[in-house]
């Protein structure tokens, strides 16, 4: 090594330091090749190793895959109609049984796809059953065809979209109505002043008419917005602790001059200092309009209560009032968007047919429910129950602040109980002016 850096050095004239530096660089750089080189081969042989013993996945296998991959629901049908493999709906909603197609509208699409070699498209509408209660199922149907004879049937289930689509459809012609019949009453009634200018008498009565029509078009269009501000607003997404007391209190305040012209008494009572999570102002909405709307059908010389109490975790706000009651037929649609079961006592009572929408979505995305009880010539009970909330005690004397819970959204309730819930009102009799219960529900 010296005498070959002596040479080096005596050939290029370097040092003897530089000279080694540069030794050792190239030492350094060879090792570096070879180890590379032979991580290289070990890489390659580790690769073809591995194909050599890889095998191509079964077709069958990449099928299910496949089949398990897509949205849509599916049925793969054999000769005659057999089922080699079905989506669990397949069989609930009663295409599929004994592992054979047992709907006529599914053996046509599969004949369809044999018969053309194409694929097939339509758009069934069946029953889930043969009970006569059942709603349709509207179906989006697919075929097409597969190896060795097979077919591929594909369906998804529209029901909801189509539902929601007719529903926007029947709104936008419910609004369209709505809001002609007081606008044409208007117009009339101002060409019927205009010819009677002569005579005070008829002005005076055709105007207050005219005043009853304009309150009742701003009261259609108040009510159409505040439905659409609690479609848009989410009550639990920033929640605050709601006195139940003062949301009863506030919405009596609101209703007590039209209670007193309609000469029907509201009294309130139950289990005091109960709180819930949410947005306050709709939870005053929600019971305003529980309220307007026992208010407006009770009898003269009738009552409307409101009783709280607490039952099962749940806080339970009862509107009672002394109406005419309403059918049973009518209790899965009487929260609908300008349902109304008699539409001219309805309008005659200045009902905008929206109050139990708005009620209805305010329950829900409070994480409640709503029940009703009602009897022809009874009048009704509607309950709504909302979670308590978790309130944690407070920690050497100071107050802890509260967490809210996370409680999803469910869908309205309606029941028809045979008697009246014993817990509407937890003290029978009270001096306050509440109720009994079988008073209403007899």
């Amino acid at each position: 090594m010296s005498d070959l850096v002596a040479t080096a050095n005596l050939d290029l004239g370097l040092s003897s330091g530089t000279m080694v530096l540069l030794l050792v660089a190239a030492l350094v750089g060879l090792a570096v090749g070879v180890i590379a080189s032979l991580a290289y081969s070990y890489s390659q042989r580790e690769f073809h190793a591995g194909g050599e013993s890889r095998q191509p996945e079964d077709a069958a296998v990449q099928s299910e895959r496949i089949l398990d991959a897509i949205p849509q629901f599916h049925i793969v049908v054999a000769e005659g109609n057999r089922v080699e493999r079905a989506s669990t709906q397949a069989y609930s909603f009663g295409i599929v049984k004994n592992d054979a197609l047992a709907r006529p509208e599914f053996k046509d699409v599969a004949q369809a796809v044999r018969s053309t070699g194409e694929i097939v498209q339509k758009n069934l509408r069946i029953r889930r059953s043969a009970l006569k209660d059942q709603t349709d199922i509207r179906l989006a149907v697919y075929g097409a065809p597969l190896s060795a004879g097979r077919i591929l049937i594909l369906f998804e289930d529209n029901t909801k979209k189509i539902r929601v689509e007719e529903t926007r459809r029947d709104f936008v012609a419910n609004v369209s109505h709505e809001l002609k019949t007081p606008v044409g009453a208007i117009s009339l009634l101002a060409e019927t002043i205009d010819s009677a200018a002569d005579d005070p008498q008829a002005v005076h009565h055709f105007s207050r008419q005219l005043n009853l029509e304009v309150e009742r078009l701003r009261g259609l269009v108040l009510d159409m917005i505040e439905l659409s501000r609690v479609q848009d607003r989410d009550a639990l997404s920033v929640p605050e602790l709601v006195d139940v007391d003062a949301v009863v209190a506030e919405s009596v305040a609101r209703m007590e001059v039209e209670a007193k012209e309609r000469d029907v008494n509201i009294v309130t009572g139950g289990t005091p200092e109960l709180k819930v999570y949410g947005d306050r102002k709709m939870l005053a909405t929600a019971m305003r309009n529980l309220l307007d709307n026992a208010v407006r059908y009770t009898r003269p010389h009738g009552r409307v209560s409101m009783a709280t109490s607490l039952v099962d975790g749940q806080v339970s706000i009862a509107v009672i009032d002394q109406g005419e009651g309403i059918p049973p037929e009518l209790h899965d649609r009487i929260f609908e968007r300008f349902y109304r079961g008699d539409a001219a006592r309805d309008r005659n009572s200045g009902g905008s047919g929206i109050g139990l929408a708005i009620v209805k979505h305010v329950v829900q995305d409070h994480g409640g429910r709503i029940k009703l009880w009602s009897r022809k010539g009874q009048g009704s009970t509607f309950t709504v129950l909302l979670p308590e909330p978790y309130i944690p005690e407070p920690a050497d004397g100071e107050l802890a602040e509260a967490e809210p819970t996370d409680v999803a959204p469910t869908t309205p309730e309606f029941t028809t109980p045979g008697a009246a819930p014993e817990n509407l009102v937890p003290a029978a009799g009270r001096a306050d002016g509440v109720p009994n219960p079988k008073e209403h529900t007899l």
